[in-house]
């Protein structure tokens, strides 16, 4: 998994709508990058939904929240649609930047053992840096850890 201090991988995904979206398009913003497994699932769902319901905030604080997962851009609409998700959801179907990021890996559910994305996040400053890692997510509780973060993290490089 990338470590603060790096350079955030650039990258540039479909979003739910099929439209081209790169790192580079939010240089001079705060960005949440969160990877998470799979839509429609509750956990995924519960960190979307909150994510969507701090939005606001974290545009106050010039934040923008892109989601990724290795769901199709279809399946991304319809999750997007279902909970009236406002932030792009990016598909990374061939786990090319979950890969880049370190998220892809050996995971185990109920002792069988499958490849995956890792619930992380991370928090990339308006230069394009990695500020801020989350390897282990709690969904419940997530989006107020984040928020708390960035407003820290924005008064120290005030």
């Amino acid at each position: 998994m990338l470590e603060p201090g790096t350079q955030a991988p650039g990258f540039t995904l479909p979003d739910q709508n099929g439209n081209p979206i790169s790192l580079e398009n939010f240089k001079g913003k705060w960005v949440v990058l969160y990877f998470y497994p799979k839509d429609m699932t509750p956990g995924c769902t519960t960190e979307a939904c909150n994510f969507q319901e701090v939005l606001p905030d974290l545009q106050k604080i010039d934040a923008v929240v892109l989601g990724v997962s290795k769901d199709p851009v279809e399946r991304h609409k319809k999750f997007a649609e279902k909970y009236n998700l406002r932030f792009p959801l990016l598909s990374d179907a061939e786990s090319n930047i979950c890969e880049t990021y370190g998220v892809w890996g050996k995971k185990k559910l109920y002792g069988r053992e499958y490849m995956g994305i890792t619930r992380s996040t991370f928090i990339i400053d308006p230069q394009g840096k990695i500020v801020k890692v989350y390897p282990k997510v709690k969904v419940k509780t997530h989006h107020q850890e984040v928020i708390q973060d960035l407003q820290e993290l924005k008064k120290r490089s005030a």
